[in-house]
Parts: structure tokens; sequence; C-alpha cells
């Protein structure tokens, strides 16, 4: 029985397996060898060619009429692309049988080599010898690298952050005239990105002649991933003229407005999304879980969970942006309803980033049981293996709940090493509960030791100790040590969102174009608060050898201070919640003010520090004063 190409081609999409079934199984052997071979290879490559995947099996009974029947290669230019298509189907499936197919190859060509460079790019294991493969390409005098080849080499480069590799091949493509071609360029604003080059990703995308969206794309996650959130802010503007934005600029964007707390230009670019985004239904489910992550980082938790409950289809991811959300506000009990509602409505099992919502949650309100239930529930019920963060979790509510003793036991058992996060949630915990300055100083040691010796963040901790017990000498000798190890404490910086536009201070700011006006209403502010009982709590101070008027002095300057007042300067009666971003935790004194701020001036505050969001109004935190 021959079968006809005619009907192969008919039936070919409804029912691929069966048409090769038919081409390789049901043919006689004897009528391959006495058809022309020609005719056989038209039906070989209209399979390799029109399939989308063909098992491993079928891809080596082809592989096998192929060598029975193959005539010398000067005689038919189809043998090399017959190779190479064999090649591309192998190399989804079995790196080593691909391999093997590419040391027979007699004469491959740059499909060839490309089909094989991609494949290293792509696998999970073998992304190294992409590398080696290009160099062979390059050593064959009859074959030139193209432009399809170096995207899949400078994927394996980004992918291992081999910065020595990657700008070889970006200097190859120089060389070989791929300067100004959009395919490389894009590949190489992904690879600079990715190794943490991003003023060469920025050179890249400068010298670009011509520029595509996923141009724009990369440029602006490059910004995103480096975390200058203002710059790709302003590069989506400029885009927006020329490209209408994809499912992947947009949840680029959306991550910059969050990581700055724009809540306006998330509002508009939510609305923008609604009206002019045609968003694929694969990436609708993503852009919505970034938006929830948006509105909570901005502090409009209503807004987050608004959209979470307008969703027609929700992932664990979903609810897991929302269960952070609510954790970062400190409302455990919804958390945990949240919780409830993702198993029992949605049928999702939480998985680990679940669980360090509800145990973050545990620790922003103290609730030591609920901690211990949710860490065994977590391990016993739903086989998560605890990592780094939930140890850490469990290990800061115990020490500051005053179990510190506990907290040990568990660093001491538990199978990972403790990193410096721990190490400082314990020493910030000892310093606040008058543990005893010789178990500070353990921990600040065991700090020091880690990698941690360069962060000013135990050396910080460790002064509040000794200028709580008022031992001023000693917080000296640490401002001493600091100096001579080069150590630097990161400056307070606090922004502020006014009218669609965010300004930004840093402690002693004397950069803004209104300072004189800031500094006297804050002054003003400051007088309102001391007769309703405001004093400073000095142990908050910087490390300075200063008088305590000062340390009062330099209280007076802390970054979200200064935000605050000139929020307060800009505001109207009635207006939304003041939202301030603080790149550090917010300390005691600063929370003290704030409160009576938000009393006396008859102002709701909210205030997303390094840790978590507090929310001030009539006198009181959303914290509870536990934080």
């Amino acid at each position: 029985m021959v079968v006809k190409c005619r009907w192969i081609q008919q039936r070919f999409a409804g029912n691929e397996v069966k048409a090769m079934d038919m081409v390789l199984a049901t043919t006689p052997p004897a009528e391959f060898s006495t058809a022309p071979r020609h005719h056989h290879h038209h039906r070989v490559l209209h399979i390799l060619t029109q399939s989308a995947t063909i098992s491993l099996p079928h891809l080596k009974q082809i592989h096998a009429k192929i060598l029975r029947t193959a005539p010398p290669p000067h005689q038919s230019p189809q043998i090399d692309y017959l190779y190479s298509r064999l090649l591309h189907f192998s190399a989804l499936q079995d790196l080593i049988y691909t391999l093997k197919l590419f040391q027979n190859i007699p004469n491959p060509n740059n499909f060839v080599y490309n089909t094989l460079i991609r494949a290293y790019a792509h696998s999970k294991l073998h992304k190294k010898r992409a590398f080696s493969v290009f160099q062979q390409l390059l050593e064959r005098e009859s074959l030139l690298p193209d432009k399809h080849t170096f995207p899949f080499v400078l994927k394996a480069c980004a992918f291992l952050f081999d910065l020595r590799e990657g700008k070889q091949a970006h200097a190859q493509s120089l060389k070989r005239g791929f300067a100004s071609d959009v395919y490389v360029s894009n590949s190489l604003i992904h690879f600079y990105a990715s190794c943490g080059l991003q003023e060469d990703a920025s050179k890249v995308f400068d010298k670009m002649p011509e520029r595509s969206l996923v141009s724009w794309n990369a440029i602006i996650d490059a910004l995103v991933l480096a975390g200058d959130f203002d710059e790709a802010l302003r590069m989506f503007a400029m885009m927006i003229p020329s490209f209408e934005p994809d499912g992947y600029t947009v949840q680029s964007v959306i991550d910059a407005c969050a990581g700055l707390g724009a809540l306006s230009m998330g509002m508009w670019l939510h609305a923008y999304v609604l009206k002019k985004c045609v968003i694929e239904p694969s990436f609708d489910v993503l852009v919505n879980n970034s938006l929830i992550e948006m509105y909570y980082k901005c502090g409009s938790m209503r807004m987050a969970l608004q959209l979470l409950e307008s969703m027609s289809r929700r992932d664990v991811n979903s609810w897991n942006a929302a269960i952070l959300g609510l954790a970062a506000h400190g409302e455990a009990e919804r958390v945990f309803d949240h919780f409830d509602r993702m198993i029992n409505e949605d049928n999702l099992r939480p998985n680990s980033i679940t669980f360090v919502g509800v145990l973050s949650a545990c620790n922003h309100r103290g609730l030591v049981n609920e901690g211990h239930r949710y860490f065994d529930l977590m391990a016993n019920e739903y086989n998560v293996e605890p990592v780094l963060q939930h140890y850490g979790c469990l290990i800061d509510l115990l020490a500051r709940r005053g179990r510190i003793d506990e907290a040990l036991d568990i660093v001491s058992s538990m199978p990972v090493k403790p990193d410096d996060v721990i190490w400082r949630s314990l020493l910030d915990a000892s310093c606040k509960q008058d543990e005893g300055i010789d178990l500070s100083q353990e921990m600040a040691k065991r700090l020091m030791e880690g990698d941690g010796s360069e962060s000013s963040g135990a050396y910080v901790l460790l002064s509040r100790v000794f200028a709580s017990a008022n031992r001023w000498d000693e917080v000296g000798l640490i401002r001493k040590l600091m100096m001579d190890k080069g150590v630097d404490k990161e400056p307070g910086c606090s922004s502020v969102e006014v009218d669609g536009v965010i300004h930004e201070f840093f402690a002693g700011d004397t950069t803004h174009p209104r300072s004189r006006e800031i500094y006297q209403f804050l002054k003003w502010i400051e007088e309102r608060v001391k007769m309703a009982g405001y004093v400073h709590d000095l142990s908050q101070a910087p490390l300075v050898d200063e008088d305590q008027d000062g340390k009062g002095d330099s209280l007076r300057l802390h970054s979200e201070k200064l935000a605050i007042a000139f929020a307060l300067l800009n505001s109207k009666p009635g207006a939304a919640p003041i939202r301030v971003f603080k790149n550090l935790r917010i300390c005691n004194d600063c929370h003290n003010f704030i409160k009576l701020i938000s009393r006396v001036m008859n102002v709701e505050i909210i205030i997303r520090d390094r840790r978590r969001f507090h929310r001030f109004s009539n006198g009181s935190c959303s914290c509870m004063d536990f934080w």
C-alpha cells in the first residue's frame, strides 16, 4: 500500500501521529528501497516541517529511514536541512542523542550549529556548552555566525552570569557586522542587565538605530531589575507614542510603580491596561497578580482585595499576593481567612511563599501559638520543606516575644545555617528587651563574622544597646570601629507622592527647593506635638559624638519627618492619606512623633518601612507598637 502525499497534507494537521505511523510503519520497507529517494525525502521533510512535536521513538524511525535511503550529499541539497530538522526535535528531548546526531552530520551548516547552540542554551544542565559550540562555529572557515546565533549564545551567558564569554560574544557580533541588528542588540541588553551591568545595557539601547517593542521591554525590565524605577517609568512614557505595550511591558512598569510607591501612576496604568492594552489570556492572571502586589505595596490594601475578588480566574500566586499584602499591613486575622478561602474556594494547595506570608502575619502580630501551628501544618500536612525564610519568621517571632532562649534552640537545631537576617533579628530583639549587653555583643559578633561584616546594621543596633544604657563612650568607640573598617551607615531616605509627583528626602536634606519652608513648618509641628506630650527618644540618635541638644536636632531631621512636613504643607482638608515610603525601619522616636501628628493634625499617615506598613490615625498605629 502506498500512502499518497495529498492524503497526508489533508489529514496530517488533525492527527500527526497517525500520519507518521502511516509513513513509517505501514509502508513496506521494500517500497522505500524501490521508490525514488528524493520522493521519499520530500515525504519525510513534510513531516519534519509540519509537525509541532515528534516523539523520540518516531524521530529515531525517521532517522533510520534517512540513513537507509540517503543519497550522497552533493546529489541532495535537502539532506542538510533534513538533519537540521532532526536536530531541532531531538534537542527538545535528548541532548545526548542530539550530540550524536550532530557529530554524524558530514557538513553541518549554520542552521545546524544554531540549533545545537539553542538546545544547550535552553537546557538546565548544559548551558555552558552553548559557548563551546559557538567557538567551534567560529573555527569553521566556510561558515559564519548569523543574527540567529548570537541571541542563543547570549541567552546562555545571561543565565550563567558569564560576563567574560558574553563580552566575547558581543565583540564577535561587532566584528561580524551585527552592531545595528535589533535582535542581537535586544539580547545584549538582557545579557548585561542579567549580569548587573545596567550602564552597559543602556549604552547598547542608546546606540540602536532601530528599536522594536522587545527592545523597549528589555531596557524597561533591565531598569526595574536594577531598581531604577524612575528611569523605567520615564522610558515607558517615551515608548507609548510609538508602541502599544504588551503583557511584558505592563508587568515591568507595574513593578516599577510598586517599587516607588507611585499609587497615582499605578492606578493610571491599571486604567490604561483596561482601556487600551490587549493582554493575551495567558498574561491576564499574571498582570492582575502584579496589580494586586502593586496596590498593597503602595499602601492601598482595599484596592488590592477588590481586584482579587473581581478576578474570574485566580491561581496560587493571586492568593499569595493578597496574603503577603495583608501580612505586611499587620492584618493577621484576614490572612488566616484568605488562607482558608484559597484552599476551600479555589481548591488550591498553599506553597512555600504562602507560608512565608502566613508566618510573617503571625510575626507582625506576635502570635506565637499560631506561628507554631502554621509552621507544623506546613511541614506535616502540605509537605512544604521549611527554608531560611520560614525559620527566620518563627525565630524573629519568638525573640521579639521575649523567648530568646527558645529562638536560639531553633537556631541550633535547624538543618540550614542561619544567615545575617536571623542574627540581626536576634540582636534587635536582645537590644529592645534589655537582655544584657553581653548577649547583644555576642549576637553582634556572630553577625559581623558572617556576610554582614561590611553592613552597618549590626553596628547601629549595638550602638543602641549602649545608648539605651547611657554608655556614650562605647557609642563613640563603635563609630571609630566603623570608620576604621570603612563601614558607612546607610542614609535614611523617604519618598512621598504629592499631586502625582514623587518627592524624595534624605535625613538632614536641604536640596529640596522648598527646604526653608519645610524646616519652618516642621518646627511648628514639633512645638504642637510637644504640647501633646512628645519627648525625644535619644536612644535612637545616630552614631555621632554630640551633646544632648545635638542628638535631639539630628532626630528632628529624619527623612520621614521631612516628607510628612512637605506633604502636610501641600495637602487639602479631607485629602487622601499621606503615604510615605522609607528605606530603613522606622525608629521609636519617629514612631511616637507620627502617632501624635496623626492626632494633633487630624490626618491619616501610612508609612511603609523596610519591615512592614504602619497606619497612623488618631494617635495610634496599626502595628500596636509591636514592630
